[in-house]
């Protein structure tokens, strides 16, 4: 929470501003897929901010360097809102 706020207070927002975060649900370790998507279900419960957990692979046939275009990457691909199904490393 602290780079969240951090990041936020840099870009001059609040989490008042939100109303979506857009996170990628691996692969990675399982502490820290874990850690992330606690903290996300927690503003989601507290703050009553929708998420969207995606992973690049969920993107068929996108260029992965370019993914600053998430938001519209979900809706074209169909990526459900508040679904988690994390993919962790083994």
């Amino acid at each position: 929470m602290i780079l969240i706020n951090d990041f936020l207070k840099g870009n001059k927002n609040t989490l008042e501003d939100l109303d979506v975060i857009y996170v990628n649900r691996g692969p990675g370790s399982f502490a820290g897929i874990r850690n992330s998507l606690a903290t996300i279900k927690a503003l989601f419960l507290t703050r009553k901010i929708d998420y969207y957990c995606f992973s690049f692979d969920d993107f068929i046939g996108f260029d992965k360097s370019k993914y600053e275009d998430v938001p519209n990457l979900c809706k074209k691909f169909k990526i459900k809102k508040n679904l988690i199904n994390p993919i962790y490393l083994s």
